[in-house]
């Protein structure tokens, strides 16, 4: 088994932005020895070493513990109206380096449109004119499932097994979009 480094730690801590001051309160070593032990300035024993790990994984799990779907979702979503043509998502889609959008009439989530769908209208047989000029309404699979912004990131990790994205509401206005992406930024 290959054990992380000492130096290791002060990344970590960082990553998760804790203070020596939080470490040291959680795990019950000085923060002065936390301090030594990443600038190198000391070789710490085996247990202490140990503990700063174990502790810097416990509060890294009691993190995505209490974290909610606002927390997760990149705000700005890029969206597109259900009027719109096919050749507007698809430019928006290059533009933005998004693989999926949501579709709105107004400010509501009717549909949703992605590379993939797009890809396969094609591999159906319409030709990039015919599918540049037809309206998203007539080719938009189904919305992406919603969520308010307070519902627990463990409940979405589950939903996500389904859908390539989550929005995130606020008093029914979007605030938010979750993707497989920024799930994986959990990790």
């Amino acid at each position: 088994m290959k054990f992380p480094l000492a130096s290791d730690i002060r990344k970590i801590r960082k990553s998760l932005d804790i203070t020596q001051a939080q470490l040291a309160s959680a795990s019950g070593i000085s923060q002065s020895t936390i301090a030594k032990i990443e600038r190198n300035n000391i070789s710490a024993s085996y247990s202490t070493i140990v503990k700063l790990f174990e502790t810097l994984d416990e509060m890294c799990h009691n993190d995505t513990k209490n974290m909610t779907a606002a927390d997760v979702a990149s705000k700005g979503v890029v969206t597109i109206q259900c009027t719109e043509k096919v050749r507007a998502a698809s430019d928006l889609l290059r533009t933005t380096g998004y693989s999926q959008l949501p579709v709105l009439k107004g400010d509501v989530p009717v549909g949703s449109i992605s590379e993939r769908s797009i890809f396969d209208l094609i591999r159906q047989g319409k030709t990039m004119d015919e599918l540049g000029e037809t309206s998203i309404a007539r080719v938009m699979d189904d919305s992406f499932p919603t969520v308010n912004e307070n519902t627990p990131v463990s409940s979405i990790t589950s939903m996500m097994s389904n859908t390539d994205a989550v929005l995130v509401l606020r008093k029914g206005k979007i605030v938010g979009m979750i993707t497989n992406a920024d799930m994986l930024k959990l990790i």
